[in-house]
Order: structure tokens, then sequence, then C-alpha cells
């Protein structure tokens, strides 16, 4: 997909869009190229698919919470929003340029992505992020939301930014996970009612995003 291709349909799902965040999406192949040059982040075969597999993958968080009207994200919002595990800057860089009124922490323990994350975002402009090179568990602050990108099992995941949240987990996973909520919630007693879960391709019908969903777990 190129940018071309992604351009319909951030303007379709997200009619809000200005003109100058278009131009930081456009951004978003040069700077990422390049730097995956000199760092790899992305695996070079899927540099090509930036915009489908990683852009358009994170904006879905976005597609969401707009459509469930979740608290701190709409225009007259001001959500304290904490990306673990961001890599490169996913999902939080593309969040973070949909939503320039809400302020992004970017936490990675490993250094090298926390570099490209945090270049990119200096490129962008974007001073609504902040990429921090640490572990959830030493950040003294407390976020509204907590958003990641697969980067363990959702048991896993939980303990980790405990206490580190007021509203919730928005988690991005692909596969059967009926049974890896079960587990999550035996393991952390999470009462019945407080997962929820929508189906990415309900958005976007492409094979790329069958099987993969937004897992959403309110504070418990």
């Amino acid at each position: 997909m190129t940018y071309e291709q992604f351009e319909p349909y951030i303007k379709e799902a997200f009619p809000f869009v200005s003109e100058k965040q278009l131009g930081q999406f456009r951004a978003l192949d040069a700077l990422y190229r390049d730097w995956n040059s000199k760092i790899n982040v992305i695996s070079r075969k899927d540099i090509d698919s930036l915009y489908l597999h990683h852009v358009l993958h994170s904006l879905c968080i976005a597609k969401y919470v707009l459509g469930e009207d979740l608290p701190g994200w709409a225009e007259d919002g001001a959500a304290q929003v904490l990306d673990l595990g961001t890599g490169g800057g996913f999902p939080g860089i593309p969040l973070a340029i949909l939503f320039p009124h809400i302020q992004f922490t970017l936490c990675d323990s490993v250094g090298k992505k926390t570099i490209v994350a945090s270049a990119v975002a200096q490129a962008l402009e974007l001073g609504n992020v902040t990429v921090v090179n640490d572990r959830a568990e030493k950040l003294p602050q407390k976020f509204d939301w907590v958003v990641s990108r697969a980067v363990t099992a959702l048991e896993g995941f939980i303990p980790w930014v405990k206490g580190k949240y007021t509203q919730g987990i928005l988690y991005l996973k692909g596969g059967d996970i009926a049974e890896e909520i079960a587990v999550a919630m035996e393991r952390h007693r999470i009462p019945k009612g407080r997962v929820h879960t929508w189906s990415i391709d309900r958005w976007l019908q492409d094979e790329y995003f069958e099987g993969k969903w937004v897992i959403r777990i309110e504070k418990f």
C-alpha cells in the first residue's frame, strides 16, 4: 500500500483530518525507510507495507475509540496515553498525529528502538509525544489509557501496567483470542463484562486484518 492508496481510508474514516496531518502521514514513509536502513525496527521485507501493516493497523484503535466514544479521545478530550512496547513508534506515532490534543508517552525498554521513535516524532514536530527508554513499572505517573500492539500474551502484559491507568487498556492482537482472554481473566480475576473485543475487519476488509482485533480491558 502506497501513501496515495492509504489517504482515502483516512479521509473517509476521520473526516476531521487536516492537510497538516496528511502531510505528517505522508512523511512517515521516507522517515521510516531512512531510519530502518540504520536501525532495523521494521522487517526489511515489510517496509513496503508500512501504511497497511503498521500505520492503518495502529489507527484501528482510533476507529474503535471514536466509534465507542471512549473518555478522553474526542476533540474536547485531553487523555494521557501510554504506548507500551512502542518499538519504532507503533501504535503511538500514528495516533499522536491523528489526536494532537492528546499527550502520548511512548515507552520501550530497547534503547535503539526509542531512538527511532524519538527521531520520527521530532521530525514530524509532534509536540504531544514523549519517548521514554524504560520499563513501564518504573514510570512514576499514571495514565488514562494504555495502548499496545501485541508485545506479549495478555496474561503477561496486564501485570506490567497494573496501577498505571485510570480508564483501561487498548490492545491490538491477532489470532484465536478467546482462550488468551479467558486465561488472563482467570489469572488476574478480571470481572465478567470488563473485556470487550472489536474485529478490525469490520472496518478494513483486507486479508491481512482477518483474525485481528482491538481488545479493550476496562479498569478492574
